[in-house]
């Protein structure tokens, strides 16, 4: 029996994975601990199913609404930030890791200091702290596996046994809803637009990402500290139909590519099952019916935040910190219809301009810097508004 934590249960990762343990073989998962963020109908009734020994809602609020809900059931409930991290700090076998944006940073380093497996499905952790996260992996022997369904697929299709030998990767991207809009109808675009991914079903942030195609940019970062591949040879293609999700390019000419259904329980599947497999009940992919696969070049004038994720990725330091923090402050007042679509990319790029690339040696550093990009990011958006 492997024991699991899942943190951001009620999300969508979370609730993927949730429905591939209870479809598993009985006895096959025990759950440890599941957190949430302050959807305590959803975790309640998540708890009542699977019975996990702790239940935490983040919220500190919204605890005696969860212990109301689950009285009389044994299962034990907290709330706040610190109970996030006590469950993260549990042992378990393996650990989801799914908290959207940096707030998931405290918890999945409470995993890795305990020396647990963390699957990783927040890109942000790598992308804010890279080098603070792989160091500690490193001095407790943890283990990291890739959950984005991009680096899931480089990590399923890469020999790293001698990474001279690997030519390049490449990471696909459907291109959004505004792959072929003009800049116009980008610049007038509502939020109800940006989140209607035509592919995948994501949270509205994730969703906004995907049409900036920042998501693409914070997942060359996360690439760059999770494989044996320098920047330079880590790139993108639009691929509309998301069949391919990532290539790997070898010396001698080979190209290695995972396929499959743009659902997230592929490769939730392989990291819960890894190193081996699990059967997943989910539609195959069906290559005749599918026709043709089509690959483009991103377009690096509609989509700048492409540029700016490399810029921050070859500045180092405390540069890709400031990207996410700016771009999570910009992404949320476009949702809140006090930003324009194309501000966010304009919003980062003045924050990285006027932040630089500090050094950031620890958590401690890191946490500062998220806060005083925020701040700056929430100034600049502020004063282009008012313009």
């Amino acid at each position: 029996m492997k024991r699991l934590t899942i943190l951001g249960s009620t999300g969508s990762v979370g609730r993927s994975t949730l429905a591939l343990v209870e479809a598993a073989a009985p006895g096959a998962y025990a759950i440890e601990a599941l957190v949430a963020g302050r959807d305590v109908a959803a975790l309640a009734d998540q708890a009542r199913r699977v019975r996990p020994r702790l239940a935490v809602v983040a919220d500190p609020e919204a605890g005696a609404a969860l212990r109301e809900a689950l009285a009389g059931t044994g299962i034990e409930t907290a709330a706040g930030p610190a109970a996030v991290l006590e469950a993260a700090a549990r042992p378990a076998d393996w650990t989801m890791a799914a908290i959207v944006g940096s707030a998931g940073l405290p918890s999945a380093l409470a995993v890795l200091r305990r020396g647990g497996t963390l699957a990783l499905a927040n890109k942000e952790t790598l992308v804010c702290a890279g080098e603070v996260v792989l160091a500690e992996a490193a001095r407790t022997g943890a283990r990291l596996l890739p959950v984005d369904s991009e680096h899931n697929a480089i990590f399923q299709a890469l020999d790293a046994r001698d990474p001279a030998m690997i030519e390049k990767i490449v990471l696909t991207a459907s291109g959004g809803p505004f792959r072929t809009a003009e800049p116009a109808a980008m610049r007038a675009a509502t939020p109800e637009q940006a989140v209607r991914h035509p592919i995948w079903s994501m949270g509205a942030k994730i969703s906004v990402d995907s049409a900036t195609m920042m998501n693409k940019g914070l997942e060359l970062i996360e690439a760059a500290r999770l494989f044996p591949v320098p920047e330079s040879r880590i790139e993108m293609l639009v691929h509309p139909q998301s069949a391919v999700h990532g290539m790997v390019q070898y010396a001698d000419g080979s190209i290695l590519a995972q396929l499959g259904t743009p659902d997230m329980r592929t490769p939730i599947a392989h990291c819960l099952a890894w190193p081996e497999r699990m059967p997943v009940s989910l539609p195959r992919l069906d290559l005749a019916s599918l026709g043709r696969l089509e690959f483009f070049a991103p377009d690096p004038l509609r989509f700048p935040a492409l540029r700016l994720a490399r810029e921050a990725l070859q500045a180092g330091a405390g540069a890709p910190t400031i990207l996410n923090a700016a771009n999570e402050v910009a992404v949320a007042l476009f949702l809140a219809r006090r930003l324009g679509f194309l501000d966010i990319a304009a919003v980062v790029e003045e924050a990285l301009d006027r932040l630089g690339a500090p050094a950031i040696p620890g958590l401690d550093a890191v946490l500062a810097l998220d806060e005083a990009a925020r701040a700056e990011a929430g100034r600049i958006a502020a004063r282009r508004a008012a313009a």
